[in-house]
């Protein structure tokens, strides 16, 4: 069993310790789709927590993270079901921290209950969040002393470039919008050292200059597995460590090449033999870079 969990660690803590106890960059996205489980459960929502719990089970001492993604609960009405996944990960993997991936985005006094959402009734340890409102939009959450907050900096989805990829006028010279979003997070928006990035591991030449203006930031890194990202390059462009140890984390994320590694009742050891990979495959890049 590993080190109890302690509200009195911050995402941070829990993210060093589930590195070194677990020796992982990965993260396991939880995106149940309920169309997609083995054929003893296939189609069946109420199955969604028993699913996502023997993924959780098979994995834990193989991850970094867990990133349970709202929308594929709540499209179900499975909230209660990701509120008691939750209560199940802090049993079974207390030293595991929880990213909720809501990717909210509103005005303070709205963010206010997002974050309540997101804290107190799920009790993530991090969330993701949309930056294009301004600060006052990300500010409710920062108040959470210890939790973590990751801004959508530049995604792995084509259309990101429709906005993130933009110039800005600017006496520094002309930076991209993604970069601008990089200097605000590790700058003045990271008032106690809350924040950390969102960078799709499909574009590591832009991960690599979001690690030069963020240089201690965690990054948050989707498209490993499934959306074609190179897992070594990531690596390489992201991860920043002196003499073997960590100075600026990352958080690689890999969902659905995990998740329905196996269409049969072996889906969780299927699981654990995928994780078990790409973990391992994440772990020799950082070695050799």
């Amino acid at each position: 069993m590993g080190a109890s969990y302690n509200r009195a660690m911050t995402f941070l803590d829990m993210l060093r310790t589930a590195e070194c106890q677990n020796s992982s960059m990965l993260c396991v996205g939880l995106d149940p789709e309920p169309t997609k489980f083995p054929a003893a459960i296939k189609g069946d929502a109420s199955k969604i927590y028993d699913f996502c719990a023997a993924i959780v089970d098979a994995t834990a001492d193989l991850v970094i993270a867990f990133k349970p993604q709202i929308a594929y609960f709540a499209a179900h009405r499975a909230e209660e079901q990701l509120e008691r996944l939750v209560a199940h990960m802090r049993r079974s993997a207390p030293q595991v921290p929880i990213i909720l991936d809501a990717k909210r985005g509103d005005i303070g006094s709205t963010a206010q209950q997002y974050a309540i959402e997101a804290f107190e009734r799920y009790g993530a340890d991090a969330v993701t969040l949309s930056p294009f409102m301004g600060f006052d939009s990300v500010q409710p959450y920062l108040k959470y002393h210890g939790k973590g907050a990751f801004l959508l900096c530049r995604t792995s989805n084509p259309g990101g470039d429709d906005l993130q990829n933009q110039r800005l006028a600017s006496v520094d010279g002309e930076p991209l919008l993604y970069e601008h979003i990089a200097r605000l997070a590790q700058g003045p928006w990271n008032l106690n050292g809350q924040l950390g990035l969102v960078v799709g591991a499909t574009y590591p030449a832009e991960i690599e200059r979001v690690r030069a203006v963020a240089p201690t930031l965690p990054l948050l890194i989707p498209g490993v597995g499934a959306q074609g990202g190179d897992a070594v390059a990531t690596v390489k462009a992201g991860w920043r460590g002196v003499n073997g140890e960590t100075v600026a984390p990352i958080i690689v994320n890999s969902s659905r090449a995990i998740l329905y590694a196996s269409a049969s009742d072996d889906f969780a050891q299927a699981a654990r033999r995928e994780a078990l990979k790409t973990r391992d495959l994440l772990q020799a890049a950082r070695l050799a870079a």
